[in-house]
C-alpha cells in the first residue's frame, strides 16, 4: 500500500511539472471562457453522488458543484461533472482535467504538503468504519479476525484499516477495489466479510443494497476524515473562491437565508452581514472577481448548506445521516463559517 502511495505521488508531481505554471492565477479566467466549470465528482456513491433513475447526478457534492458554478454563471447548468476514481482523482486535478475536486476526499497533512494541490475548507466530517452481514454476529471491529475486508484504492481507509488491526495485532486480508459499487458487489456476494470506509459512505451503500436491514453499520469510529474540496495550489485567486463560495452556503444556514426566502431577504433585511452575503452591497464579490449577487444566486438556486444536506443524506432520505458533527457550530455541530466581512 505504501508502494502504491508513493508511486501515485511520484506520477502527479511529473504530471504537475508538465501542467507547468501557465495555469497559475488562470483558473477563473479559463472557467469563464470556457463558459463552463468542470468538476470533479465520485464515481457513485449515494448521498454525495450518484445517478437518479433519470441518469441526472444527485447528491451532496453535486449540489456544491452546482452551486459553485451559479456563483460564477448564475446558471447552475453550466457544469460538467466528471467521475474520477479515488486512485487517479488527484491526478486528474494537477493535470488540468478538472477544476474542483468535490469529491469525498479527506484533509491530511501529506496530501496538503506533497501533492501541489490544497484543500480549501472541510465541508463534511465523518470517520472510518466497518460494514458487517447482521447476521454474522460481529459486533466489534476486533472480531474480524483473519476476515477479508474490501476496501477502496487510493483511499485514507486502506491505511486506517491497515494501522488498525496491526495496532490490535489482528490479522486481516485486504480486498482492494477501484470503486465503491465493486467493493459493495463482492460484499454482498460474501468474498468480503466486512467493508471499510467512512462511515457515511457506509451508509450510502447500504441504502443502494436490495434489503439494507441485512447489514450492520458497526458504532466504532478509528479515525477523522474531514472532507475538502481540493484545487491546484498554484492558483491562490480561485482557492479563494472555492473557499469562499463553500463557507457562504454554511453561512446562509448560520443566518437563516433559505432557497424559499433569499429573495425577500435580499430586498428587507437591514442586517448588514446578510446585506453584504447577498450582495445587496458589492464588496464580497468585487473581491472574488465575481458578480455582486455571486452568494445570493448559488442560494437562491440550491438552497443553504443545510438544504443541500438534508435534500441528499438527511431524514427523509434512503442514507438517513444525522448531521451530528455536520450541523452548524449554533447547534452543537463543526461546521463553522469564517466571517464574511
Amino acid at each position: 500500500m505504501l508502494g502504491r502511495g508513493l508511486l501515485a505521488a511520484a506520477s502527479l508531481a511529473g504530471a504537475l511539472l508538465t501542467a507547468g505554471i501557465a495555469s497559475a492565477q488562470q483558473t477563473l479566467e479559463a472557467i469563464k471562457a470556457r463558459g463552463q466549470l468542470i468538476c470533479g465528482i465520485n464515481t457513485g456513491i449515494a448521498g454525495f453522488a450518484l445517478p437518479d433513475s433519470k441518469g441526472v447526478w444527485q447528491g451532496l457534492d453535486i449540489d456544491l458543484c452546482r452551486g459553485l458554478a451559479t456563483a460564477i454563471f448564475n446558471d447552475p447548468v453550466k457544469l460538467r461533472l466528471v467521475p474520477v476514481s479515488s486512485s487517479t482523482r488527484f491526478t486528474a486535478l494537477g493535470t488540468g482535467e478538472v477544476d474542483v475536486l468535490f469529491r469525498t476526499s479527506t484533509q491530511t497533512m501529506l496530501r496538503d504538503t506533497t501533492l501541489g494541490l490544497r484543500h480549501a475548507v472541510t465541508y463534511f466530517y465523518d470517520g472510518h468504519g466497518f460494514m458487517v452481514r447482521r447476521a454474522s454476529g460481529v459486533q466489534k471491529a476486533a472480531d474480524l479476525r483473519d476476515a477479508t475486508i474490501c476496501l477502496i484504492q487510493g483511499t485514507t481507509n486502506e491505511q486506517v484499516t491497515a494501522d488498525y488491526f496491526r495496532s490490535i495485532n489482528t490479522p486481516f486480508k485486504p480486498l482492494v477495489f477501484d470503486r465503491t459499487d465493486q467493493a459493495a458487489a463482492a460484499l454482498q456476494a460474501g468474498r468480503c466479510d466486512a467493508f471499510g470506509t467512512d462511515a457515511s459512505q457506509l451508509a450510502g451503500t447500504r441504502a443502494t443494497l436490495p434489503d439494507p436491514k441485512e447489514w450492520l453499520i458497526l458504532p466504532e469510529r478509528f479515525s477523522k476524515e474531514p472532507y475538502g474540496a481540493y484545487v491546484r495550489r498554484d492558483d491562490a485567486q480561485w482557492f479563494d473562491v472555492v473557499r469562499w463560495y463553500t463557507y457562504a452556503m454554511i453561512e446562509a444556514e448560520e443566518q437563516g437565508i433559505t432557497r424559499a426566502n433569499a429573495e425577500e431577504m435580499r430586498r428587507t433585511s437591514t442586517n448588514p452581514n446578510t446585506r453584504r452575503l447577498l450582495g445587496v452591497t458589492p464588496e464580497l464579490g468585487e473581491s472574488l472577481r465575481l458578480d455582486r449577487a455571486w452568494a445570493f444566486n448559488a442560494i437562491r438556486a440550491l438552497g443553504n448548506y443545510g438544504e443541500m444536506y438534508d435534500r441528499s443524506m438527511g431524514p427523509d432520505t434512503a442514507v438517513g445521516l444525522p448531521r451530528g458533527p455536520n450541523e452548524i457550530w449554533t447547534r452543537g455541530g463543526l461546521l463553522y463559517a469564517l466571517p464574511m466581512r
